[in-house]
This record gives structure tokens, sequence and C-alpha cells, in this order.
């Protein structure tokens, strides 16, 4: 793990063998290096010698455009070239030192947890980070590590990762830092009248787990925050199972329960003000002699029943569970966390999530911490002609709309109906949860809203 410090000393009274240093366009390069090799445009690296060290000098590009987003960037340039000259102790002397830290760590992330021939002390891996900054930096370690911790559990296979698994890593963060903590299986769901979830669940041998966890700090004041992700740690899509190519991604259906549970550790961490429930409903979507059935028809803990259509449309009637629940615990904010629809990445690609909200300031208040995240949010419309779609012919509501049109909208309206008055948004990361393609967070999970879910407690906090 790559360690970080804040510091106020100069580079040369440091260990760090390498130095980065940015450069804006149109100012003036230092002189003790070579100005021209060193070019201002974003993400040039020129590399040099003084004062005893490695000088890595990275264009920064226009002064203007810089910010934390183009901190990370560059953080993770600078990493993988430290990685190529095997630098173990790296300086950062530029702006945005919170955003490098970020930028740095994130880049700085392998899974190897099955690599047979890991080395355990690569002699050319980073191993420090040196900022020099007044500032505290260590709200940017804890929010990279817990967006890391959430690419291990999206990352794991499905073997290891199961539902029960996913529990227990709920159990070691509330044991290390103090939260309340609730577990309940498969007859619990069930009695609990959470016929949804509880159907998603059936088709498969492994138990399912509906995760409640409690920060309640005693100086906390304000609304409390619900967190709610789906954990569906492998989705076969059931009786309606989808193509056998890509399949084996449906490991990481679980990324936004994984983003739910690390950013709960986090505020914990930072000690934030602010009052969580964190609720994540674990389950996996097999198909099986008694798996549902297109056509059945549950009942979710509301009272609302469902015609199932389509049981690969299963994330919707695992949250609706959960959304009740956060409600029942007494959430006074909602935001769930889903790798929801298909249509999403269509719709936009893996730049953006899919942002819904039923009320405009906590729409903005998501919105706007997921862009200090470097996390882009696109708000898309809920209409009650959308919601016309998912009205069935024998129960209340369908689970989907057979012609698929505005898929993601529809999943989103159908989630609507179980969050009452409480204002409410709902990440569709389908499409930036998994191979996202930044620089930092290229292949694999990407912990995508881990960092934003942080950042609004941080709001909520301030």
């Amino acid at each position: 793990m790559l360690t970080v410090r804040a510091t106020s000393d100069a580079p040369a009274d440091t260990s760090a063998d390498t130095v980065a240093v940015g450069i804006f366009e149109g100012e003036a390069v230092d002189d003790r290096f070579d100005a021209g090799e060193a070019k201002a445009k974003f993400k040039h690296l020129a590399l040099a010698h003084s004062e005893g060290k490695r000088w890595l000098l990275v264009g920064l590009g226009d002064r203007e455009r810089f910010d934390a987003e183009r901190a990370r960037v560059a953080a993770a340039v600078v990493h993988a070239r430290s990685m190529e000259l095997g630098a173990r102790v790296l300086f950062w002397e530029g702006p945005e030192p919170a955003g490098f830290v970020e930028g740095a760590i994130l880049a700085a992330y392998r899974y190897e947890a099955f690599k047979s021939e890991r080395d355990e002390d690569d002699p050319h891996a980073l191993k420090s980070l040196l900022v020099r900054s007044e500032q505290d930096v260590e709200p940017a370690r804890v929010m990279a590590e817990a967006a890391n911790a959430a690419r291990d559990l999206q990352n794991a296979p499905a073997n290891e990762l199961t539902p029960t698994r996913l529990a227990a890593r709920a159990r070691e963060i509330a044991d290390e830092l103090g939260l309340g903590c609730e577990i309940l299986g498969r007859e619990q769901i069930r009695y609990a009248g959470m016929g949804a979830f509880a159907c998603v669940a059936q088709g498969s041998y492994e138990e399912p787990q509906l995760i409640t966890l409690r920060y309640s700090p005693d100086h906390a004041s304000g609304p409390k925050l619900g967190l709610v992700g789906k954990a569906v740690t492998f989705d076969s899509g059931g009786i309606s199972i989808k193509p056998g190519r890509g399949m084996s991604e449906m490991k990481a259906d679980m990324s936004g329960g994984a983003a739910v549970l690390e950013a709960t550790a986090a505020i914990a961490r930072l000690k934030l003000p602010v009052s969580v429930i964190a609720v994540i409903g674990a389950t996996e979507n097999m198909p099986s002699g008694r798996s549902v059935k297109p056509g059945d028809i549950v009942r979710a803990r509301s009272g609302t029943t469902i015609e199932i259509i389509n049981t690969d449309a299963e994330g919707r009637l695992v949250l609706c569970d959960c959304l009740t629940h956060a409600r029942e615990q007494g959430a006074d904010r909602l935001i769930d966390v889903a790798t929801l629809t298909g249509g999403i990445v269509v719709a936009l690609g893996s730049v953006y999530a899919g942002l819904f909200a039923t009320d405009d300031e906590w729409s903005e208040t998501v919105s706007a911490a997921g862009e200090r995240a470097g996390e882009l949010y696109w708000r898309l419309p809920l209409h009650d002609d959308y919601a016309e779609s998912i009205k069935s012919r024998w129960a209340d509501i369908t689970n989907a709309n057979e012609d698929r049109k505005a898929s993601s909208i529809v999943g989103a309206e159908f989630l609507r109906r179980f969050t009452g008055d409480t204002p409410w948004a709902h990440l569709d990361i389908a499409g930036v949860g998994w191979d996202r393609g930044s620089a930092y967070a290229d292949k694999g999970g990407s912990g995508f809203a881990t960092r934003t879910l942080i950042e609004v407690a941080r709001s909520m906090a301030s």
C-alpha cells in the first residue's frame, strides 16, 4: 500500500528519490532544468536530474483549467513513469495536493489476490508519497483507499465473494469502527415480508444477506443519510438467462453494495458528524428448479405487488425492499447505487453515470459531490408517462417493460414507487463501475460512487 504524508520540507531535505513538478502553460520553467525537454502540454513528461534526485516535469496545461480531477490524472501519469524508473519515494511539488494524493493511490491499485507468483516486495513498486502541503490530505487518503477497498470487493471472484463473505466484511468494519450491524438471512428476509428481495434469492443455494450498518456519532446533526446498495454477487439473469459472452463480469453486479459498504466505513473513519444508515441487499441471481419465473407475482415489503416479467431485472427487486427498510430505519435522505441497466451504458457510455432524483436540491447536492470526486453524473428525467409502462394487468406493477423503451428511466420509475416523500437519488453506475477506462482506474472494478457518497456526507457535515 502506498503511504502518504504531507510535509512543509523542501524536496532536497526529504528521503524522496524522485520529485514531480508541474508546469503550466505560459509560465517559466525552473532554471535548474532543461526547458527544451519540458512542455506544459497536459500529461507531457520530461525527466531531469538535479540535487542528487530525479525530477519529473509534468505538463499541467492551462492553469485556469487545472482542478482536482486533472491533478488525479497527472498523478496517474507520474505514478506510471515513477514505476518505470524504480522510484521508491515520490515527492509532489505542485497544486491540488489532495487530488494528487487520490490519483496516486487509485493509480497504484492492483488486484493480485489469486496470482501465484506475486512479489510481496516488488523492487519497482512506489512505496511512499510526500506532498508539499499545509492542508490536511488525510481525507483524500481515506477516500482513495475506500475506493480501492471497494475495487477489491468488485474484482473478487463470485465463488470467493459470496453474500455471506460480503456480510463478514460488513461485520469486520463494524467491529473495527464501532458501528451498529445487523444481518438477516433467507428466512428472516422472508419473515420480514421482503418478497421482492426473497424471490431473487430463491434460485441460489447461497444464503442471501440483508446487511444494515448504522453510524450514529454523538456529535451528529442534520438529516440521517440513507445509503442503499445493490449487491448481486453473481447475476446469471436467472430463468431469463444472460448470453454467455461477458457473463464472467457479472461478478461485479455487487458494485453498488461495495461502494455503499466502503463509503460508510470511510465516513466513520473520518468521524464525520452525520448519521448514516447503510442497507445492502446481497444475493446471487441463479437459475434452478426453485427460481422465480416470468409471470410470477410477489409482494414487496411495502405491500406493493409485482409481476415478474424478466428475472434479469432483478436489481430493482432487491433494491425496492432495501429502500423500504432504509426508510423504516429513519433515513431522511436516500441515495441508492446500482449497476442497474444496460440501457445506461448505451445512453452514457463510461464517462457519466445516470442520476435520477425526486428533489432538485438533493440532486444538486449529489451531483456536486460527484464533480468534486471526479465522478460525473447526468440527470435523466422521471415522468408519470414512463411510470405508465410498468403498470401490470395482474398486479400493481411489473418489474420491466417488455418493449425495453427508456429502460433506465423505467427502472428508476420502479424504484421511485418505494421512496415515498423522502428526497431520493438513484445512481445507475452500470457504465462506469467496471472497465471505466480512466487514467487512474482503467480495467476491472473502478470503485465508482464510493468517493461521491463520502463527499455527500462531508457536505452534509459542513
